[in-house]
């Protein structure tokens, strides 16, 4: 009788655990099979996965974490939420740890062998980086060179997604560090990636029409995906754009090639997107004065170097020294606007801008009627500047300098 009773307990657990195990392939499949999947169906399916763990044998866990850490993927994609996507990565970084306990059994069964799946360390980094955190380049490289989805069950047009956005991803943090040539060649194809970084080529050789062009293809591009109604799920997970450093950017691109008009329309936007962005508000001030609308500029001036202090620490932002004594400059103020500038190169400033703040204080030096050593330092120091110096300026007070007596 005992023996009877154990046996039919027995069977009454495996079917128990036969059916957790239906039900949470069933509630994957959902997720995995759709583009946009809605949240109920990623809660599911994180919820069935979280009740097999405890039960399941060692080689059947990694493939188990794997499904809660893409379920957990899909639903911190939906929320945008930090702290989904760490959760994600932890799921897909314990998968991966217990890939062993697989691997013993094949090698107990004498089968060939599966290594851990690229995959899995692919969508860890991914999802590290859609949480904020950094992610290593050559661990992203390693999973890409040797990327393929053979020992995880998941369809195989997602799985070529995972891999083209950790190339994207790959392409992000080169951009970010400046390396165009890197960013270039993972993002050969990426659409509004690849326009943008052809901008970029294009404004570090000069060719700032040519750049205004690529960088519009791109916001456009952004600009139309983030008004679309929907979109596909693995979308949520690739690199971001900032649309308004990118608006600030074309707005840039665009005063440099002559069209203020445009310029000002560009800026409008990065600063409808970015109230506080004291760069959009700087370049905004220069496109308006381009465009002969003096008060405007000089309002835009003030609000560059407002936020520039709100944002910086402890109030101390050698930008915000920089766009007032812009303002001062403009105000024939020569003396106030050395001083301001004088600070800016005291305080943290933005390492592009230095030797525009440094050129602005000789020319403030300059306009005041300092034509000895001022007027040289000037001239050297056009050299270092940003295209955004008003070079031009700075010549014709150099030459009405040498006309002067110096002080």
């Amino acid at each position: 009788m005992l023996a009877c009773i154990a046996a039919a307990a027995s069977l009454a657990a495996d079917e128990a655990q036969t059916a957790l195990v239906l039900k949470a392939e069933k509630d994957y499949d959902r997720v995995a099979l759709s583009a946009a999947p809605p949240l109920r169906d990623t809660a599911a399916c994180i919820q069935s996965a979280a009740a097999l763990v405890p039960v399941s044998a060692p080689e059947d866990l990694p493939l188990i974490r794997f499904r809660k850490g893409w379920c957990t993927l899909a639903s911190a994609a939906i929320t945008g939420q930090p702290a989904g996507f760490r959760e994600a990565a932890a799921e897909f970084d314990l998968a991966i740890a217990a890939w062993p306990g697989r691997v013993a059994t094949e090698a107990r069964h004498k089968q060939p062998l599966e290594p851990v799946p690229p995959v899995l360390r692919m969508l860890s980094a991914v999802a590290r980086l859609n949480a904020g955190e950094t992610a290593d380049d050559a661990g992203l490289g390693a999973a890409l060179s040797a990327g393929d989805c053979s020992s995880v069950r998941m369809p195989a047009v997602a799985c070529q997604r995972v891999f083209a956005i950790g190339r994207e991803w790959r392409g992000w943090l080169a951009l970010r560090r400046g390396d165009l040539d890197a960013a270039g060649r993972d993002f050969a194809g990426a659409g509004a990636w690849s326009a943008w970084v052809a901008g970029r080529h294009a404004f570090g050789a000069g060719r700032y029409a040519d750049a205004a062009a690529d960088y519009r293809k791109a916001v456009d591009a952004w600009d139309a995906t983030r008004r679309a109604d929907s979109r596909p799920l693995l979308d949520h997970i690739a690199p971001p754009a900032d649309l308004g450093e990118a608006e600030a950017d074309l707005g840039g691109a665009q005063l440099l090639a002559g069209d203020a008009a445009g310029a000002i329309a560009a800026l409008d936007a990065a600063v409808k997107q970015a109230p506080n962005d004291a760069r959009a508000l700087y370049l905004r001030a220069r496109a308006k004065e381009a465009a002969a609308r003096t008060d405007a500029a000089m309002a835009d001036y003030s609000l560059a170097s407002r936020a520039a202090f709100a944002n910086a620490r402890e109030l101390a932002s050698g930008e915000g020294h920089l766009y007032r004594g812009i303002l001062l400059y403009r105000r024939h103020e020569y003396d106030q606007a050395e001083d301001e500038f004088a600070s800016a190169l005291n305080f943290e400033i933005p390492a592009g801008l230095r030797g525009d703040a440094g050129a602005w204080r000789r020319l403030a030096a300059v306009a005041g009627g300092s034509c000895g050593a001022s007027r040289d330092y000037l001239e050297r120091s056009l050299a270092g500047v940003t295209p955004y110096f008003p070079k031009a300026e700075a010549r014709t007070a150099i030459a009405a300098c040498g006309a002067m007596t110096p002080r």
